[in-house]
């Protein structure tokens, strides 16, 4: 009964249904608990954490995480990459940038040497968010990973990647005055996220392209 849940709760997640992610993972998770089936645990727990974390659940959705990558002997690194990237990214939406850079360079790594390719694609977005936090940005760093990113999405056909690397470059270059270049992104990141029906993220990348310029001089 473990794989229904999980399912389910993944697709509402890419998605950006949280609320709707939120209650078959927690399932998956007990029914892992129950069984003490740590490896399947593993992979329920990062992705239920990672659904508290963008409810605005950030304590929770740490603690949940922490424990799920806590034994990769025991779970296996299969897809370990991508689970630290959901802590990277916890700790990002928590303000500890230090905390998420350290992990997702951690992830990179990982997901390098085991030749996960759609993983470490998802990594390098992170890593063009972390670069580009409002605290300090680096931005020419950021693009350059989201523009590496961006290219492993559409060669892996990763369309809900892709989405996320266009709003994360349209956030860059508001943040750099280029109001031409960020409506681009911008508006081709509302457009997936439209035709995918991805609302949460829709609503973000509508909200940006409504936003007045945010300019920051460049760094590094």
């Amino acid at each position: 009964m473990f794989w229904p849940y999980r399912s389910l709760g993944f697709v509402f997640l890419r998605r950006g249904a949280i609320a709707e992610a939120i209650p078959p993972l927690e399932y998956a998770v007990k029914l892992c608990r129950v069984a003490q089936i740590r490896a399947l645990f593993a992979i329920a727990a990062a992705h239920l954490g990672y659904a508290y974390a963008l409810s605005g659940r950030l304590p929770e959705g740490v603690t949940v995480i922490e424990e799920a990558v806590a034994d990769p002997e025991a779970t296996g690194t299969a897809c370990h990459p991508l689970l630290l990237a959901y802590l990277g990214e916890a700790h990002l939406l928590a303000g500890r940038r230090d905390e998420a850079a350290a992990v997702t360079r951690r992830a990179l790594d990982l997901a390098h040497r085991q030749q996960e390719r759609g993983n470490e694609a998802w990594v390098l977005r992170l890593l063009g968010d972390t670069a580009g936090h409002a605290d300090h940005p680096d931005l020419e760093s950021a693009e350059g990973h989201y523009t590496q990113a961006l290219a492993r999405a559409n060669e892996l056909e990763m369309r809900p990647l892709a989405a996320h690397c266009h709003l994360g470059l349209g956030k860059l270059f508001h943040r750099t005055g280029d109001r031409a270049r960020a409506a681009e992104h911008l508006t081709t990141a509302a457009r997936m996220y439209r035709e995918m029906d991805m609302g949460f993220w829709l609503e973000r990348a509508e909200a940006e392209l409504g936003s007045p310029l945010r300019t920051h001089s460049k760094q590094g």
